[in-house]
């Protein structure tokens, strides 16, 4: 029996043995995956961070943006364009429509300024130093019917500008309407107390001794585009991001007095409407729908961003172009060009305005009441045909033989002369200032 017992003895051991052995083993192991998932569990973090969709920045929309495809416009995007109605505008005493009038030859208080004598004058507005050999398109004065506008007084004017920033938001017609201001006011300023700083899209005037400044920023469509670069915007479509002003409205935040107009580049075909969420599918919009979803968008802003009591927004109407002389003069098929004195018919609508646009854009702005005030240029604009530069400014293309045997058929009949127009659109501003 004890010798029975102690041949047991071996195999119990080994068996015993083998057991620790395999406990060594299995712990070791187990203590290896534990700390092989420790390691693995970053890169595991990193992988699937890699595989889930990153919340990306909004994509740029600019002149080198394209659309991959596009789509008819379903009118989605306008679904919530809901306008909150404004309080009604302050009861004033002004009875006089300074908008309704005629236009009155004046040569000896107009014009208010020289041509010559303007250093921020543009080679596409100075006509008379581009080769015009009339002047009278400098001599009308605006005289609305029943009363007067105030007198031009560049002085009274800085006063009201004291301490302030006025900014002109827009394209090349709100731009002229900039260099006309610059030009009725810079020669009260001496010439050590003023500045120019141009800055890409934002250009500013300043008159040190008012704390004072005249600016300019280049927002053709007022929302978001593809044009926006103020040089290079020369493009084959036209693109806009219709829910987004911030590109331009972060510059009118602490502006006192704004300016605003947006027409001419609405006519010129479809827009295309640019969405980060459909992958470079564009809608295609007709150019009254697009203007409307711009027009809604920068009045939303105007709601939630403008206090009446601080700050002055203006909102300048279309500025009528003069393509088709047979509008005015029937039998004919000129236009613009050779054009000396203002038409006199009060009733004058050419197809250079265009009704449909004044009714939405009016609807919109009588939905903002005392928040934004009009400045109704396009009937007055509409009746002067010869104060367009038409063939005497500075052209960028070249002409051919062709061409300039034909002026009419290069006549620029959309931008204005300076002096001319756009000097009794600031007498407007300043009217109503």
């Amino acid at each position: 029996m004890i010798q029975k017992k102690k041949s047991q003895l071996p195999v119990i051991a080994i068996i015993f043995f083998l057991f620790f052995v395999c406990t060594i083993f299995y712990n070791e192991r187990r203590f290896q995956q534990i700390h092989q998932n420790e390691n693995q569990k970053p890169n595991d973090d990193i992988a699937a961070t890699h595989n889930k969709p990153l919340q990306s920045p909004p994509e740029i929309l600019d002149r080198f943006s394209i659309c991959n495809s596009t789509i008819k416009y379903n009118g989605k995007l306008d679904s919530n364009t809901r306008l909150v109605q404004s309080d009604e505008q302050e009861d004033t005493n002004d009875t006089c429509d300074v908008f309704s009038g005629r236009w009155v030859f004046d040569n000896v208080s107009f014009p208010l300024y020289n041509e010559s004598d303007c250093p921020y004058m543009s080679d596409q507005l100075a006509c008379h130093k581009h080769g015009r050999p009339d002047l009278m398109y400098q001599n009308w004065r605006w005289q609305p019917h029943g009363c007067d506008l105030e007198r031009w007084n560049a002085t009274e004017m800085w006063n009201k500008l004291r301490g302030k920033r006025l900014m002109f938001v827009g394209d090349s017609l709100n731009r002229g309407q900039w260099i006309s201001m610059l030009c009725l006011l810079e020669s009260a300023i001496p010439a050590d107390k003023k500045s120019i700083t141009p800055n890409a899209p934002l250009t500013i005037f300043r008159a040190e001794e008012y704390n004072a400044t005249i600016e300019f920023q280049w927002a053709p469509l007022i929302v978001e585009s593809n044009s926006d670069d103020p040089v290079n915007h020369r493009l084959d479509e036209r693109i806009i991001r219709p829910d987004s002003v911030l590109r331009h409205a972060s510059e009118w935040d602490h502006v006192d007095i704004l300016v605003f107009n947006s027409y001419l580049w609405w006519r010129q075909g479809p827009v295309k409407l640019w969405s980060n969420e459909r992958n470079g599918v564009c809608e295609e919009a007709k150019s009254l729908n697009a203007m409307e979803l711009a027009m809604k968008e920068w009045a939303r802003w105007i709601e939630s961003n403008v206090d009446p009591l601080k700050k002055k927004v203006f909102f300048v109407t279309m500025s009528p172009t003069h393509l088709w002389s047979r509008e005015w003069e029937a039998g004919t098929e000129g236009n613009c060009y050779n054009e000396k004195v203002p038409i006199k018919d009060e009733g004058y609508w050419g197809s250079g305005s265009d009704l449909a646009t004044m009714r939405m854009v009016g609807s919109i702005l009588n939905k903002l009441k005392s928040k934004v005030s009009v400045v109704n240029i396009t009937q007055m604009s509409e009746y002067r045909k010869d104060g367009h530069p038409s063939i005497y400014r500075k052209f960028w293309e070249s002409r051919s033989a062709e061409q300039l045997a034909n002026p009419a058929s290069y006549s620029d009949c959309i931008h204005w002369c300076l002096p001319g127009v756009p000097d009794v659109w600031n007498q407007l501003l300043f009217h109503f200032l």
